[in-house]
C-alpha cells in the first residue's frame, strides 16, 4: 500500500502543457518518501482507503509542489541597516564601505562568530522560509573569505538540514570579494582560493557547488575561469554573481562552463544569454537586490524568453542587499518589477528553482517518481501566491512524503 494520498485536491503539478501543469479534481499519492501516483482522482486504480494507509482531502485547496529558495547568504550575524540608511541619503558603495560598511564589515562579523551563534541566526531566518513554503533551499559561504570562516559557514548550512526539514545544498562562495589580507592582489587571492580554501571545503565534503563575483570592479571572466576549472577539476557544478552592475561577460563565461546559473544578469548582453540558452544555464533573477539598491536597470527577461533560458527567482537573503525572508513576496516582486508572469513566477521558485541547483530530475514539479516534497494552499487559484502582499496561505507542507508544518 501507499503510505498516503491526498484527494479532492486542484493540483499545480508545473509539468506538462496545461497552464501551472493542473489537474482539477486529482491525488496525489506519496511511498518511501517519492511521489508515486498523481493523476485525476476519477483514475485512481482503486478506492484510496483500499490503496493507502493514511487518506487526507485537500477539500479542493491547491497543492504546488514545494519552493526553492535558489540563492540564499542565510549565514551570517548582525545586520547592515546602517548601509540601507546611507544609500537612501545617496552614497554608493565606495562610500559606505569607507565609513565601516559593506561586505568587509559583515566579513568582520562572521570571523568572529562561533558556530553556535551562526547557527542560531541562520535558524531563526530558516524558520520563516519554512513556514511559506520552501522545502528546499541552497545556502552559500562567502562571508569568511579565509579556510576557517568559509568552513565554519558551511558546515553550518549542512548543520541546519540535518536539524530542520528541509533540503539544503551548499555552495562554497570564497570568490565573494577579495580577503582583507590580500587587497590590491586579486590574482593572489584566486590563487590562494583555488588551491587552498576550495579544496580544503571539497576535502571535507562540505561543497555542493562553487560561486564567485564576476563582476567588472570584482573578478574578471579569466579570473573566474581559473577558479571554475578549479571547481570542475574536484568534480563539482559551477555559478555565479553576475552582470549585476554592469556587462561583465558573465553569461558568456558561465555558458562556456556549462554553469547550473548565472545570477543577477541586469546587464547580460544578448549574445551571452543565448549561449545560456544553448547551454542550459539557468537565470537566477533576484528581484529583492535590485530593490534594496535602488537600481533601476531591470534584467533581460524578454531575452531570456527568445533565448529559452529558464527563468528563477530566489530571496537572495543577506544582511546587504537583500534582507528578505519571503519567498511569495519576491514572487510578487518579480511580476511587479521585472514582468514576469504569475506562472512564470511560480515556475521560478520550483521547477526552474530546483534546475538551478541541479535537482531538476528529482525536485520542483508534482511527477510520479520524484520526492515527495509539497505544499497545501488556502488559495482559490495559483496566481494568489504571487499576488497577495504580507500574506502567507501556507495550510500544510509535506516533505519527503511526510507532514512537517500543518496550520488547522
Amino acid at each position: 500500500m501507499w503510505d498516503a494520498i491526498w484527494t479532492d485536491a486542484r493540483l499545480a503539478t508545473m509539468a506538462g502543457n496545461a497552464p501551472y501543469g493542473a489537474i482539477d479534481g486529482g491525488a496525489i499519492a506519496v511511498a518511501g518518501g517519492r511521489i508515486a501516483w498523481v493523476g485525476p482522482r476519477q483514475a485512481l486504480p482503486g478506492q484510496p482507503a483500499a490503496l493507502a494507509r493514511n487518506v487526507h482531502s485537500a477539500a479542493g485547496r491547491w497543492i504546488t509542489p514545494g519552493l526553492v529558495d535558489c540563492h540564499t547568504h542565510i549565514v551570517f550575524v548582525g545586520d547592515r541597516a546602517m548601509d540601507f540608511e546611507m544609500r537612501l541619503a545617496g552614497a554608493d558603495r565606495a562610500t559606505i564601505e569607507a565609513a565601516g560598511g559593506g561586505i568587509p564589515s559583515t566579513v568582520c562579523r562572521v570571523r568572529a562568530a562561533s558556530e553556535a551563534a551562526l547557527y542560531s541566526a541562520a535558524a531563526s531566518r530558516l524558520d520563516y522560509l519554512l513556514a511559506e513554503g520552501v522545502t528546499t533551499i541552497e545556502i552559500k559561504s562567502g562571508y569568511g573569505l579565509d579556510v576557517d570562516t568559509e568552513l565554519r559557514q558551511l558546515r553550518v548550512a549542512r548543520e541546519l538540514g540535518r536539524r530542520h526539514p528541509v533540503t539544503v545544498r551548499t555552495t562554497f562562495l570564497g570568490a565573494h570579494g577579495v580577503a582583507p589580507e590580500y587587497q590590491g592582489r586579486k590574482d593572489d587571492y584566486i590563487d590562494f582560493v583555488c588551491k587552498t580554501s576550495l579544496p580544503a571545503a571539497a576535502r571535507a565534503g562540505l561543497a555542493d557547488a562553487v560561486d564567485g563575483t564576476l563582476e567588472n570592479n570584482f573578478f574578471s571572466p579569466a579570473q573566474m575561469g581559473r577558479l571554475f576549472e578549479a571547481a570542475r577539476a574536484l568534480g563539482l557544478p559551477v555559478k555565479a554573481h553576475t552582470d549585476q552592475y554592469g556587462d561583465a561577460g558573465g553569461a558568456a563565461t558561465l555558458a562556456r562552463y556549462q554553469g547550473l546559473s548565472a545570477d543577477h544578469l541586469e546587464y547580460a548582453a544578448r549574445d551571452g544569454i543565448a549561449a545560456m540558452g544553448q547551454a542550459g544555464t539557468v537565470a537566477v533573477l533576484l528581484p529583492g537586490a535590485n530593490y534594496i539598491l535602488l537600481e533601476t536597470k531591470r534584467p533581460p527577461v524578454g531575452w531570456l524568453r527568445e533565448a529559452g533560458v529558464r527563468i528563477a527567482l530566489a530571496t537572495n537573503c543577506n544582511p546587504g542587499s537583500s534582507p528578505c525572508t519571503s519567498l511569495l513576496l519576491i514572487m510578487n516582486m518579480g511580476c511587479i518589477l521585472f514582468g514576469l508572469t504569475a506562472e512564470e513566477a511560480l515556475a521560478a521558485v520550483t521547477r526552474n528553482g530546483a534546475a538551478a541547483l541541479g535537482l531538476a530530475a528529482t525536485h520542483g514539479t508534482l511527477e510520479a517518481g520524484k520526492v515527495a516534497d509539497f505544499v497545501v494552499w488556502d488559495v482559490e487559484r495559483p496566481a494568489e501566491l504571487a499576488y497577495r502582499l504580507g500574506f502567507n496561505p501556507c495550510r500544510q507542507v509535506v516533505k519527503d512524503g511526510k507532514t512537517v508544518r500543518e496550520r488547522l
